[in-house]
């Protein structure tokens, strides 16, 4: 039986290119109860189903509380339908993400590109409270952004828009995991600043030993490794890191420029796991955007963090809900 209106219970999931990330939330947005697990790059959707069927029961028990909706965010293009059009990070193409979840879980399903989800949990419980005109980019294995104007969400003609990642910063440059070239994802993604350091590193093998003694081999150097390089003080991780904090302030001021925020919200694994590249991009900023759009932009770090998607896509949930006692 479903509860009340004033009282009822959504799960939100967070769905990455590495991760998966279940939550229990309350009407408030409180989350009650989460689960946490990795996945294998590239994994069959059938066995992320299986992953996330077993992250709903672990919240359930824990909770003592079931649900009456389910909210998703992935790392994807969704079309209106709840089917994941393209996922370059998961490696997925048309497949039925809404109607596969509700066929086992026998409950409402909503299903969103996971930053636009986390968008939504910024506007009402994080940093972008009370803000009607907000962009949030997450910076995590790919870059995915939100744009709230004059109040309302940016969904765009297919609902694929607002993909803040996949904006050009550099003509003809790196190979994104999309069909284009230079993308902001290209340069700063934790997959792309992976890459680059393992091309440093085949360059200059000697002055990215520290990197190495952390992953063991060029092969398998990661964005984390970079990251506790760096902090360190480890001088190949230094540039990589700084270079890093240059691309994404590109990319942040193209996106002031264009939307006019009054606030901009950066989160993800990269920023949290590297939070310095917060003060390297208003250092940026303020010298690059436009006066005028820039005046009053406040730049700030995700309270929410990894929670933003589990609470956002959980908030969206409870639509489907409200519109069941209508």
């Amino acid at each position: 039986m479903m509860n009340s209106s004033s009282n009822f219970y959504t799960l939100g999931i967070d769905l990455g290119g590495t991760k998966i990330n279940v939550g229990l939330v309350d009407f408030s947005g409180h989350l009650l109860y989460k689960h946490y697990s990795l996945i294998e790059p590239f994994m069959q959707p059938s066995k992320v189903i299986s992953e996330i069927l077993n992250g709903i029961d672990v919240c359930f028990k824990g909770a003592g509380q079931l649900a009456d909706a389910v909210g998703i965010g992935i790392a994807a293009q969704v079309d209106p339908e709840g089917v994941v059009q393209s996922s370059p990070n998961l490696g997925w193409k048309n497949f039925p993400l809404k109607k596969k979840l509700e066929e086992n879980l026998n409950l409402p399903v909503f299903v969103t590109n996971d930053v636009r989800a986390a968008t939504w949990g910024e506007r009402y419980v994080g940093a972008g409270r009370e803000i009607d005109d907000l962009v949030v980019l997450f910076v995590g294995t790919g870059v995915g952004g939100g744009v709230i104007s004059g109040g309302n969400l940016l969904v765009g003609c297919t609902n694929t828009g607002a993909e803040l990642g996949h904006i050009t910063i550099v003509y003809d440059g790196r190979k994104c995991r999309c069909p284009n070239r230079g993308c902001l994802e290209a340069y700063v993604g934790g997959w792309a600043i992976a890459e680059r350091a393992q091309e440093a590193i085949r360059t200059s093998p000697e002055k990215g030993k520290a990197i190495l003694s952390l992953s063991g081999c060029v092969e398998k150097v990661t964005a984390a490794n970079v990251s506790h390089a760096y902090h360190g003080s480890d001088l190949l991780a230094k540039n990589l890191v700084e270079e890093t904090g240059r691309y994404l302030a590109a990319g942040v001021v193209s996106l002031i420029n264009a939307f006019n925020p009054c606030r901009l919200i950066l989160g993800g694994g990269i920023v949290d796991g590297i939070p310095e590249l917060i003060k390297m991009v208003k250092d940026n900023v303020q010298t690059r955007a436009l006066y005028v759009s820039v005046k009053k932009c406040e730049i700030l770090k995700s309270p929410l963090g990894s929670n933003a998607a589990v609470i956002g896509s959980a908030l969206l949930a409870r639509n489907l809900v409200k519109k069941s006692y209508c």
